[in-house]
């Protein structure tokens, strides 16, 4: 009786390790058959990654047609700063909005941060409106800055003023239908002053205008 019972032990410890190292395996590493009506792809491709749309690529204007996909100027971190070269590198972004509007003829990004009774503006946007609107567009024109300097000293009403240096290169107006309705010649060296105040965190323009004009 002893060593027949000794050896249905020896069996019942046997059958119990196997099954323990069969749980062991399927935990540690077996993958789980694909439920009824689930494919093997569609598991798989729920971890896939998704690639992102490629950008649309930047269309300058010709004598073709108007620009596109006009990336919007990107405010620089060293403009966020209320500093010497805070203001002068705001002053440099705002010639930038201005050459979007140039190319777009959208003047809200410009609008957001320059006062409505900027003296330069009122020159510059209505042309820049007329000649964006009824299918016409613009086609060069851009501000090249050249020097911005400021000896950031505030003034009373705590305003900075930055002398701003630039050139505007030719541009041609065109008409709806293609054809040529302006020519506007290269500009020699321009002076600007650029009023700024910093309010709530940010630069705004109070005023921009020509030197001499």
């Amino acid at each position: 009786m002893t060593p027949r019972t000794s050896f249905s032990a020896r069996t019942r410890l046997f059958v119990i390790a196997t099954f323990a190292a069969a749980l062991t395996l399927t935990a540690c590493g077996n993958t789980p058959e694909p439920q009824a009506g689930q494919s093997a792809s569609s598991t798989g491709s729920a971890s896939a990654t998704v690639s992102p749309s490629p950008t649309p690529a930047y269309k300058p204007a010709d004598a073709k047609g108007k620009a596109e996909n006009v990336p919007v100027p990107v405010l620089p971190e060293a403009a966020k700063a209320n500093s010497k070269e805070g203001v002068e590198a705001f002053a440099r972004y705002w010639y930038d909005l201005l050459n979007y509007g140039f190319e777009t003829g959208r003047l809200g990004p410009i609008k957001e941060v320059t006062s409505s009774t900027c003296a330069m503006c009122s020159k510059v946007f209505p042309g820049i409106e007329k000649w964006s609107s009824e299918g016409r567009w613009i086609v060069g024109s851009k501000i090249q800055v050249q020097a911005v300097t400021s000896k950031f000293a505030a003034t009373v009403s705590g305003e900075y003023q930055v002398t701003v240096q630039s050139r505007q290169s030719a541009g041609i107006l065109h008409n709806s239908d293609g054809t040529v309705g302006q020519n506007v010649a290269e500009s020699g060296v321009l002076g600007d002053l650029v009023i700024a105040k910093y309010v709530d965190g940010k630069w705004f323009a109070s005023n921009v205008d020509r030197l001499g004009s």
